[in-house]
């Protein structure tokens, strides 16, 4: 292949959906793109560490000392600077604004943990989103990824996976399986998904 989308992931933390995605390319499972850059909004994100062990470049643009429009100035002087074709958003938990989502149309990819439309919009994100589920008694909920556009909480689903909820759950047990069993699987297939669109668009 003469050549790759160019990928862009965004994180805010321990960077383990970054691993999952990084572990996938070297596996090739995502031959039509490469990651060419890791953006974390947070100077002390072990995710870019990981980056770092990976080979992949990695800045970080911290939000708390920036403006919105600085910050996403800057994640777009980077992404221009990397030549960059889409966005996954794996973990990060800054808020992009509808004029910078805009600029990316159907090409901003987002990890759910729950089956939307469960357990999503305002205030759902992180360990909250298992405590909800288990809160509600769900005996089944999972991931989702999908695309991102500049109304909230909207954009095309990609993929979806279930995950059965176990009798003695904790909200920190029921994440990790998630994860394991949902975001780390499907990340880096609708990396690869998007990155085919990507590549057959230039056709």
């Amino acid at each position: 292949m003469l050549s790759k989308a160019r990928i862009a992931v965004f994180v805010s933390g321990g960077g383990t959906n970054l691993e999952a995605l990084l572990k996938a390319q070297e596996s090739g499972a995502i031959p039509h793109g490469e990651i060419v850059l890791v953006c974390a909004s947070n100077e002390s994100a072990y995710a870019l560490t990981r980056a770092a062990n990976h080979g992949v470049p990695a800045v970080a643009v911290p939000r708390k000392q920036m403006s919105q429009e600085a910050f996403e100035r800057t994640l777009s002087l980077k992404l221009a600077e990397y030549r960059v074709d889409l966005i996954v958003l794996a973990g990060f938990l800054s808020i992009l604004s509808a004029d910078f989502v805009a600029r990316w149309p159907e090409r901003i990819l987002n990890v759910h943990p729950s089956l939307i439309p469960a357990f999503c919009g305002k205030g759902y994100y992180g360990l909250k989103v298992h405590e909800a589920a288990l809160e509600r008694g769900v005996k089944v909920t999972g991931a989702t990824v999908h695309l991102v556009n500049e109304i909230p909480d909207g954009g095309r689903i990609l993929l979806q996976k279930a995950v059965e909820v176990l009798p003695d759950d904790t909200p920190e047990v029921l994440q990790r399986r998630v994860m394991e069993q949902a975001e780390w699987i499907l990340l880096p297939q609708a990396a690869e998904l998007l990155s085919a669109e990507v590549l057959k668009e230039r056709e």
